[in-house]
């Protein structure tokens, strides 16, 4: 059978898929023990068919002297001490009762079996799970920069979920029922040894017989699984994106697109589930050709040559038949095999990408000089550079802005300094040390980033402010969201710092995200701090009203603000001016409007005093 699966399946991801397996292999042999157990005690019953029918057609003993054959040996030796001596009305009775008993003991190990096997397939799908998850989390930035988050989410929940049946239930499955079919074999073999070899050979070219079906499934399934993801990310978007549809009226829009996608995954999942249908017909059919096969041979050996009484033959016939129902679940495994398979493809394309360097073996213990970026250069694609040879010291406690046309490199500079991504040449130091010879963790740890999208997540007041804190303090947190001007229209919402925010924030007003965006920062209190138009969302009064905390939160830190407006950059301590990948000046404000450039042309206008509208 193992055989059968490197040939059909591919040797390499069913064994990585076995090794989930590895915690819970006791339970999981023990559950296959019992399907053995179950599988004698059913094959037993169908024996007991021969001393039955002797009972049934007064053919004498039930159990001749000796036993005429294997069969009647075994019969014998397990049931010999209640079937000796009793024949007619009272042997069917007998028989009728080790019978039952047997299908009792059968259905006994069948279900403790099952439970057994129902308690692997869940711990084994959750690990993988959790697995995939945790490797997702240390993968770098530019993995997700190149995927749809439908996807994603679907490779997390859905393929993982799809794989558990290979080597869990539909596994033991298999395996229970390839133990019938070797219990029912070696009845077979004690009823007519001539008749089992035969069975012994044909029942090899049914699997091979199949094999192109199950070819052709696994690509099937393979693009059913890929339209799945595009469903998902295209429902992910147009919810994400309720406000713009909304807004455009785009509903008919998003609704064509959706049924679109959604008609084509279905389809699919068609065309994948009628071949996989395919399979029990046509390996019943097989099997049926077989069994037809046997009963010919059979009869011939009964009325011609004798060697096998009638008894003994409508007992192998019937075995035959029922050998048919565990033949036909064993063809269909291959099937159901390749739904497995092709999802788990799937994740472990997730598995098999490098994680992001832990850095190197040095500790982060903070900032005591500088930050430098030396002959840095940065690209996404070969052909277009976004940091061309970029060099720029920041000293320790200085606030600094980055300022720019838009694509001018801003955002992926301060993307350097945790290590979001590394540059092709070129070195970042804190003081003079490459980071990439810290450990991440530590070097991360030194950093606050306060973006233009705060993240905030379905969760109370608290733990989003607490995030990443296994044990935070309600005063910290408090103390974090005065610094942020944020406590009170915390103090406002119905709980207060226990209230849920909902999905991404959507209680709250665009200045109160980022006000707790920042309140997250100050609570972590980072020596180096970046702020990526951190203040974009507030109005003007909510900015002006804010900072007062952001001088506070500034104090014996070294500050790296992204922004576009004036009032956030005039007062800091030194600007530079980015565009297209290079420092083409820098200043204070006064400076840096004294003369023409880059500068003056973004911020001369918001310079310049408003004039009065007349009325």
């Amino acid at each position: 059978m193992t055989k059968a699966i490197e040939t059909l399946t591919g040797r390499s991801l069913f064994f990585r898929l076995l090794g989930f397996l590895k915690p819970y292999r006791t339970i999981f042999v023990a559950g296959i023990v019992l399907g053995v157990f179950a599988a004698f005690f059913e094959a037993f019953s169908l024996l007991l068919l021969v001393p039955m029918l002797r009972s049934l057609f007064s053919m004498g003993p039930l159990v001749p002297d000796g036993g005429r054959n294997a069969a009647e040996r075994l019969i014998d030796n397990v049931a010999g001490h209640w079937l000796t001596g009793v024949e007619g009305l009272d042997g069917l009775r007998v028989v009728c009762l080790l019978a039952l008993c047997a299908l009792l003991l059968k259905n006994v190990f069948l279900y403790s079996g099952k439970v057994l096997s129902i308690r692997v397939q869940e711990f084994f799908v959750r690990d993988v799970r959790d697995t995939v998850h945790a490797r997702l989390q240390r993968l770098p930035m530019a993995f997700f920069e190149s995927q749809k988050l439908g996807q994603l989410l679907t490779r997390v929940l859905s393929d993982t979920n799809e794989s558990k049946p290979v080597v869990t239930d539909a596994l033991a499955q298999a395996i229970r029922q390839c133990a019938t079919a070797v219990a029912y074999a070696a009845v077979l073999c004690a009823i007519s040894w001539q008749l089992a070899i035969i069975a012994l050979i044909l029942v090899p070219l049914l699997l091979l017989t199949m094999q192109p079906l199950f070819r052709r499934l696994r690509n099937r399934f393979r693009r059913v699984y890929h339209d799945q993801g595009e469903l998902l990310a295209t429902l992910q978007e147009s919810l994400n994106g309720i406000r713009l549809v909304k807004l455009w009226s785009a509903e008919d829009y998003e609704e064509k697109r959706f049924r679109i996608r959604s008609d084509r995954y279905g389809r699919r999942r068609i065309h994948a589930a009628a071949t996989q249908q395919l399979a029990s017909p046509l390996s019943e059919v097989l099997a049926s050709v077989v069994a037809v096969g046997l009963i010919w041979v059979g009869a011939a050996l009964v009325i011609e040559a004798g060697t096998l009484g009638p008894e003994q033959f409508l007992a192998f016939v019937t075995v035959a038949l029922r050998a048919i129902s565990p033949i036909k679940a064993l063809a269909q495994y291959p099937a159901a095999l390749q739904q497995g398979l092709t999802a788990a493809e799937r994740f472990f394309s997730i598995l098999d990408q490098a994680p992001e360097p832990s850095g190197g073996v040095l500790t982060a213990m903070g900032i005591e000089d500088e930050i430098c970026f030396e002959g840095v250069n940065f690209s996404y694609e070969p052909e277009r550079k976004i940091l061309r040879n970029l060099n720029l010291t920041i000293t320790k406690g200085h606030v600094i802005a980055l300022v720019g046309p838009s694509g001018s490199g801003k955002s992926t500079l301060v993307d350097l300094l945790p290590r979001f991504s590394d540059p092709q040449e070129g070195h970042v130091t804190i003081d003079g040390t490459d980071i990439r010879e810290f450990t991440t963790v530590s070097l991360r740890h030194l950093i606050g980033i306060v973006s233009q999208e705060t993240t905030i997540l379905h969760d109370t007041v608290e733990a989003n402010i607490a995030y990443g804190d296994p044990d935070p303090s309600r005063s910290a947190v408090e103390a974090a969201s005065r610094a942020a001007f944020a406590h009170d229209f915390v103090m406002d919402l119905p709980d207060g710092y226990d209230t849920i925010l909902g999905d991404r924030g959507v209680r709250l007003s665009g200045g109160q995200r980022q006000r707790i965006g920042i309140a997250r920062a100050v609570l972590r209190d980072p020596p180096i701090l970046i702020l990526d138009e951190a203040t974009s969302a507030l109005d003007a009064e909510s900015e002006l009203s804010i900072k007062a905390g952001l001088a506070e939160l500034f104090r014996g830190r070294t500050v790296i603000v992204i922004a576009h407006r004036l009032s956030t950059v005039r007062e800091v301590d030194k600007i530079f001016v980015l565009d297209e990948g290079r420092i083409v000046d820098r200043g204070t404000h006064e400076t840096l409007m004294s003369r023409p450039g880059v500068y003056r042309r973004l911020f001369g206008h918001q310079a310049e005093p408003r004039r009065s509208v007349p009325t």
